[in-house]
């Protein structure tokens, strides 16, 4: 098993029931959550002219190697309803792999550690909050 840290987010309806959606959605998966943050409402980045965000990290241990689990979460974000839309636009539900047990990943549609990590302090707090490394 190997830990990974995943970000949650919502601006779009009952904002905490989709990240709670994905938190189990995560577990039926075998995908084990071991440490949750706390839920931080933020204002949106990028396209500002939206609703704020619910953001909650997670500290996770899973079998699946850092592309299988992209595929995991990206299919779960559309089993739990996100639509299409422009990119940092609003969304039903959104999961992130931050990182993965230090591995450092560059491919096309998938970078480990995130690149966003370093322009959203929220991220990094809630990071350090789980006492992620």
């Amino acid at each position: 098993m190997t830990r990974a840290w995943l970000a949650l987010g919502s601006n779009l309806g009952d904002r905490a029931a989709y990240l709670a959606s994905a938190r189990a959605a995560l577990e039926r998966e075998g995908i084990q959550i071991l440490t949750a943050s706390t839920v931080l409402e933020t204002e949106p980045v990028g396209v500002t002219e939206q609703p704020a965000f619910l953001n909650q990290v997670l500290e996770v241990e899973t079998q699946l190697q850092p592309r299988s689990l992209l595929d995991t979460v990206k299919r779960l974000e559309r089993e739990l309803g996100r639509s299409p839309g422009p990119r940092w636009g609003p969304r039903e539900i959104d999961i992130d792999i931050l990182r993965y047990q230090g591995l450092q990943v560059d491919e096309p549609g998938l970078t480990i550690p995130h690149p966003e990590i370093g322009h959203r302090p929220f991220l990094r707090r809630l990071l350090a909050e789980i006492g992620a490394p």
